[in-house]
């Protein structure tokens, strides 16, 4: 609202954030004024004042890390404008699937952010729990069903095919092993698992309040919409709400580990 005033007839705004905002900005500047921005595995911290660390190797040929896209899925020549400046970064692709990129990546988040901060561990160590580790993968077959029944092409999640989550969350024991053999296996060959906390545990840990209504409570809601149980969304909400009072101390112990 503030940076509305400010820009050109024929400007427009570009949101690179977690969650779903593109609705909400479309609400302000309207729906032709805004392009997102999806960070794919992409890992920093602010371990001080001004200095930020970098976590996670660059995409380069092996990996895009951020897609560009328009609400209406059309490549035009202000996303192929964006890719050439992002271009700087690291890597970047446009995309004409936005929206299904934009609930992978929530549903990759959910599976992350929220349980490193209950547990206080990083997002490797949270892998190498088998509790933890079992927790996050229902986490990410329930956000698959809603994504899916919103009709959202999604997208792999940590590696893991999004039909596979959604099998091992209705019981598939072998593929819930599968997926488990997979993430533990990475986990150990990450040489800086002991550094990365997502975005949600350092706001934690710095006594800010945290994103979790509009990342794992969203799923919730447009689950409850649609009628699709999300118990475990539904149970690290309310657990990192307990967290941010006090209630409750950070432990593996909160998700069974």
């Amino acid at each position: 609202m503030m940076i509305k005033p400010y820009v050109a007839a024929d400007g427009f705004f570009v949101s690179l954030q977690n969650c779903f905002n593109d609705e909400k900005i479309a609400g302000i500047v309207g729906w032709g004024k805004g392009l997102g921005i999806v960070a794919s595995i992409i890992s920093v911290d602010m371990y001080d004042v001004a200095r930020i660390r970098r976590t996670a190797a660059k995409g380069g040929d092996k990996h895009t890390v951020c897609r560009i896209g328009e609400v209406h899925g059309t490549i035009t020549k202000r996303v192929e404008e964006l890719v050439e400046m992002f271009k700087v970064i690291d890597s970047v692709k446009g995309t004409s699937n936005l929206w299904g990129e934009r609930w992978s990546k929530l549903t990759q988040n959910g599976m992350r952010n929220g349980v490193c901060a209950v547990t206080g561990l990083t997002s490797t160590q949270c892998d190498k729990n088998p509790a933890v580790r079992r927790f996050s993968i229902m986490l990410g077959g329930e956000g698959v069903c809603v994504g899916q029944a919103l009709g959202y092409q999604l997208e792999k999640m940590h590696g893991v095919n999004p039909d596979k989550l959604v099998a091992a969350a209705m019981g598939s024991a072998d593929t819930m092993a599968e997926i488990e053999d997979y993430l533990a296996s990475h986990a150990k060959e990450n040489p800086r698992g002991d550094m990365q906390f997502p975005s949600m545990a350092q706001d934690m840990r710095k006594g800010r309040r945290t994103e979790i209504e509009f990342m794992n409570g969203l799923i919730v809601e447009k689950g409850r919409q649609l009628g699709i149980p999300t118990p475990h969304h539904e149970k690290l909400v309310d657990l990192v709400k307990k967290l941010e009072r006090g209630e409750i101390k950070a432990s593996p112990a909160q998700l069974g580990g």
